[in-house]
């Protein structure tokens, strides 16, 4: 909502324009459809104002494909063929951040997650990207592999302007009050609850 008024304005000192482009943490949370889609459609809005996206995909497989992958890869090969748009970086647990082939236990995911929370550190210090989408994110911390409290820490000392966005189920109570934006999808209606399996081109 570009028009979209605040119902109140806090006494923070700050400029109508400094307090616009404060940068934000939005998590995507909830049982329903659509948290990776949305985040991923704001991917798609940051890569058309030529900001640099990073991806972080937490999937327990590196076979996992979801059909925002090959277009946000593609449109990073745009940017590196035109200058139009930004870079786009897709890491993804298992095959982006560890170069240790694994078994697949539940502590080989664990190491991952953790080797991948780590690289996140690293480039936030960095300042390696404007936006961040740490993609099922909120399943490491609901299984201990990465710390909530340390995730909240570094997030809140992030240099400069950036921007990251977190999906995933039962987003932890820490996560949800220290982010600017959270949206719970809710499911109402599911093809699924009729027997129906996903669909290519509507799941992936």
């Amino acid at each position: 909502m570009p028009q979209g008024k605040p119902e109140t304005v806090p006494d923070d000192g700050l400029t109508t324009r400094q307090r616009r482009n404060r940068p934000l943490v939005m998590v995507h949370t909830g049982p329903g459809k659509g948290k990776s889609t949305a985040a991923f459609g704001l991917a798609l809005r940051a890569w058309n104002q030529g900001w640099p996206i990073g991806v972080f995909q937490f999937v327990k497989s590196a076979k996992w494909k979801v059909g925002e992958e090959n277009v946000l890869r593609t449109l990073g090969r745009v940017h590196d063929e035109t200058g139009e748009g930004g870079p786009v970086a897709w890491h993804k647990m298992g095959e982006g951040w560890s170069w240790i082939q694994r078994p697949g236990s539940d502590a080989d995911h664990a190491a991952d997650a953790a080797e991948g929370w780590e690289q996140i550190k690293r480039d936030l210090a960095a300042e390696a990207y404007k936006l961040y989408v740490l993609d099922e994110f909120t399943y490491p911390m609901k299984w201990g592999w990465v710390d909530v409290a340390d995730v909240v820490a570094t997030l809140a000392a992030r240099p400069g302007h950036q921007h990251v966005v977190i999906t995933g189920r039962d987003a932890h109570p820490d996560l949800v009050e220290y982010a600017d934006l959270v949206t719970e999808m809710t499911k109402v209606k599911h093809p699924m609850d009729a027997g129906q399996k996903g669909q290519r081109g509507i799941e992936w």
